[in-house]
């Protein structure tokens, strides 16, 4: 004899699959965060291109996350091919590394394609863009060239909050954490997500956006 569940059960069970499916994330997420913890831990033993190697690796999956975790402005240009283009500028610090990681990988409906520019013009293209420690004499002049577009900004550099950027990751006593400033990615209609705000080692701007 076939069995069918009331409709309120069938809804209930929809509802504890959707959130199990967002813990599932989430534990992934938060799984993600310790393992960077852990495997930085020995960082400081190995040898200079180990370290380096390493550090990029991590932060490559961490830029992956982000991108899961914020959204964009709907496109107004037609005939879009659905990508989603994360941009480095100038020498690449990942050595090559997100290609081999995160390029091809499904964020939604959009595929993670990479870049590599050469002048800071063409950051208007992209999705998301990573400035490096090379340019950390230019940032201030990098995220003015934005002008608030719908671009998300991610660093590496003391200063690069204050500077304007949205995302910026610090190496403390060998473990990888981020700060977000919240102020400026609302500013170029940028969507954050409160599990990215949370996990953050800081916030700039976080009651401007409750």
């Amino acid at each position: 004899m076939r069995m069918t569940l009331p409709d309120h059960a069938g809804s209930a069970l929809g509802a504890r699959s959707a959130g199990s499916l967002l813990t599932s994330r989430a534990l992934r997420w938060v799984a993600l965060l310790a393992f960077s913890f852990l495997w930085l831990a020995g960082v400081g033993k190995r040898t200079g291109a180990q370290t380096s190697g390493e550090e990029y690796r991590v932060k490559a999956a961490f830029i992956f996350h982000f991108a899961q975790l914020v959204d964009w402005p709907p496109e107004k240009p037609p005939g879009t091919d659905h990508s989603l283009i994360l941009c480095t500028l100038g020498e690449d610090p990942f050595q090559g590394m997100l290609e081999g990681t995160v390029a091809g990988k499904a964020i939604g409906n959009r595929i993670l394609r990479i870049r590599h520019l050469g002048e800071p013009q063409e950051m208007q293209a992209c999705q998301i863009v990573f400035l490096g420690r090379a340019q950390s004499k230019r940032i201030p002049m990098l995220v003015a060239t934005l002008h608030n577009a719908p671009v998300l900004t991610v660093g590496e550099t003391a200063g690069f909050l204050d500077a304007g950027g949205m995302i910026d990751f610090l190496l403390e006593d060998n473990k990888l954490r981020f700060e977000v400033n919240l102020e400026a990615a609302e500013s170029a209609d940028l969507k954050i997500g409160s599990r990215l705000l949370v996990l953050a080692q800081r916030v700039v701007g976080e009651s401007h956006g409750k």
